[in-house]
């Protein structure tokens, strides 16, 4: 893919040789010329350019790429990067970091963004994960299709400890991706049984989170 990236401090400059070390084509735009040190990262293509300015993204050939990662760390800028990259220049994916956790509810696709990634939200969400047993902690939202990562840690009372997966009435507009389980990552079939301990990774839409808590925790 080409991917363009606003934004080259810490967050843009890992985003880009992460995804340049997977072969990737990589653009990095900033404005501020003491942030624009190719040495940092060079495999990527860098431009001294306002993100936020029509010119300079065109200049940039915006509209070849197949992502477009804004990831300053100024939530207005990221706006209207993204804005920009849907609308004018038909990006089909569009990733936005979001700095302040009360500007999360504008980062939606009326403002062009297919997928937000909140730093406080993920660090909150991963402090649940790590603790909370026998609830439903939401990891991230795809904004694309309405739908949510979820995780479940099994508490030993848990109806289907024991049983297979076949077993288990699995609520619609939801899936099972994957079971952590110590340090081994599953990729859950029919004939694998749950243990006590367990978690378990769900896509499912939002309005299906009641119903797998139900199945899967046995309350209501």
């Amino acid at each position: 893919m080409r991917v363009a990236i606003a934004g080259a401090g810490n967050v843009g400059r890992s985003i880009a040789a992460e995804l340049a070390e997977n072969g990737h084509s990589i653009l990095l735009i900033d404005r501020n010329p003491s942030m624009v040190r190719p040495e940092r990262v060079p495999q990527a293509e860098w431009v001294l350019a306002d993100a936020c300015e029509l010119s300079s993204l065109q200049a940039a050939r915006l509209n070849e790429c197949d992502a477009v990662v804004a990831a300053t760390g100024d939530d207005k800028v990221n706006l209207v990067v993204s804005l920009l990259a849907k609308t004018e220049f038909a990006v089909a994916r569009v990733v936005a970091r979001v700095n302040r956790a009360e500007n999360e509810w504008l980062f939606t696709e009326q403002w062009g963004v297919d997928v937000s990634v909140s730093k406080p939200r993920l660090m909150a969400a991963l402090v649940e994960e790590a603790v909370s047993v026998g609830e439903v902690v939401r990891l991230m939202t795809f904004r694309q299709s309405q739908a949510n990562l979820v995780e479940i840690t099994l508490p030993e009372d848990a109806p289907y400890v024991g049983r297979p997966l076949r077993e288990v009435p699995m609520p619609p507009d939801s899936a099972l991706t994957a079971i952590l389980r110590g340090k081994r990552v599953i990729s859950p079939t029919a004939d694998d049984p749950l243990e006590a301990g367990d978690e378990l990774v769900f896509v499912c839409a939002e309005d299906a989170e009641e119903a797998l808590r139900v199945v899967m925790l046995g309350v209501d």
